[in-house]
């Protein structure tokens, strides 16, 4: 095939891809798997914009957060979601902003040791003080349907199976693959891109400083959830902090203390044999206070601020 005919190939699939596009509720615009039966695609995904913030989906395989989740039912019932399957607000299923899709994760309620794995596959939420949303009874399993939010522990599990239980395929379409045959190149050096400069970029995750999550009955491959909750340990008290910044070098984290002022405190934490320095406010035990610090140190310019749950 001549180059302006692979050319004209490539423009032709991307204008299927960008008509096969469905948008979500909270305003991101993913490819979608319509015409497949709902039956959805394993998918990374591409860096996009909420608000404002970059998000970048990525290979997550050691992902351990802290934070606040929250759930979304029947107002998506029957939507596609973010990799092309069907959002069923029955079904044990969860929206992460940047895990691939699909995936199987831990989260635990920390309030009351509920523990059960869900399947992440879709994208939210965008509220920034919300690091998962579950579905409707994934919530009801967890014990906080009710109060609509509450303290959890998300953890990887393993990649999950399709919805027809086969492994889950290279997210890229075989057209694509295959339209223009690779050319044989010499090794390629390569480095990470720099940020853009002044452009807000989500926080990185942040590892738990709670105990390690009780030993995960599924193995790494797994199919879909099973529903079983556990009831696992979990701190009497946990309480909420609005963490800015992490460092190894006590200088950075004064210099960042001093810089958004306030009522910023420095703490320190043992990782991997190295000490972290922690810029954050608290703690505090309402989540609307939570949620009003956020809002106050996201205004004074810190993209890095989000909520964290500890002891």
């Amino acid at each position: 095939m001549s180059v302006a005919g692979r050319l004209a190939l490539l423009v032709l699939l991307a204008g299927f891809a960008a008509g096969c596009a469905v948008q979500r509720g909270a305003g991101i615009v993913e490819p979608s798997n319509q015409g497949g039966g709902g039956g959805g695609v394993y998918k990374v995904g591409n860096p996009y914009q909420i608000d404002g913030t970059w998000y970048y989906p990525r290979e997550q395989p050691d992902y351990d957060e802290t934070g606040i989740a929250s759930w979304y039912g029947p107002d998506f019932y029957g939507h596609q979601t973010a990799n092309g399957e069907v959002y069923n607000a029955g079904d044990l299923t969860a929206a992460h902003r940047t895990l691939p899709m699909p995936v199987n994760v831990r989260v635990t309620n920390l309030d009351n040791g509920r523990s059960i794995v869900l399947r992440v596959n879709d994208r939210g939420p965008y509220a920034k003080g919300r690091i998962i949303d579950v579905s409707e009874q994934a919530a009801k399993l967890l014990g906080f349907y009710g109060r609509g939010t509450a303290r959890v522990r998300v953890t990887f599990v393993s990649r999950a199976t399709m919805p027809n239980g086969a492994p889950a395929p290279d997210e890229t379409p075989i057209q694509v693959a295959t339209a223009v045959p690779a050319a044989p190149t010499q090794r390629v050096i390569t480095e990470p891109l720099a940020a853009v400069p002044d452009a807000p970029v989500a926080p990185p995750v942040r590892v738990a400083v709670l105990p390690a999550p009780a030993p995960d009955p599924i193995p790494a491959d797994a199919g879909p959830p099973t529903g079983v909750v556990s009831q696992v340990a979990v701190p009497a008290t946990t309480h909420l902090y609005v963490q800015v910044g992490a460092f190894g070098s006590y200088e950075n984290a004064m210099r960042l203390r001093e810089e958004l002022g306030g009522d910023l405190r420095i703490s320190t934490v043992k990782k991997d044999g190295k000490t972290l320095y922690r810029v954050r406010t608290g703690p505090m035990d309402r989540t609307e206070d939570a949620d009003a610090a956020l809002a106050r140190l996201s205004g004074l310019g810190s993209n890095d601020a989000h909520i964290v749950v500890d002891q």
